[in-house]
Formats: structure tokens, sequence, C-alpha cells
């Protein structure tokens, strides 16, 4: 078990970071463990970026001084 946690949160730590380990995901023991983390990951990416445009779109370009 402590296998499949450790290729989940390196696979969520390496979708943060828009990297992929094509080995660790090919893994026949925890690759499919790792691929969840990943996608986790990018989502988590998405759901940031998408906060940050909503941000800008509520400011209407003004100023924030």
């Amino acid at each position: 078990m402590d296998d499949e946690i450790f290729a989940y949160v390196t696979g969520r730590s390496d979708g943060i970071a828009g990297h992929r380990d094509s080995d660790r995901a090919a893994h026949p023991a925890t690759g499919a463990d790792y691929r969840m983390g990943f996608l986790d990951g990018r989502i988590e990416v998405f759901h940031l970026l998408a906060a940050v445009r909503r941000i800008q779109d509520e400011s209407n370009g003004d100023p924030l001084y």
C-alpha cells in the first residue's frame, strides 16, 4: 500500500510541475496510481488557473491601488 500511495503523490507532484515520467506511468504495479495522481495534479493546476482568470475578469482592468 505504501508503494501505491508514494506513486500517487509522486504523480500528483509531477502533474503540478507539468512533467510526466513515462517509466513510472508504465510501471505494472503502481503505474495506474501514478497516472491518477498525475491527472489530479493537472486538474488542480487547471482550477488554479481558472481562479486567476476569474479574479482578472472581476477586476475589469482596474488597478489594485
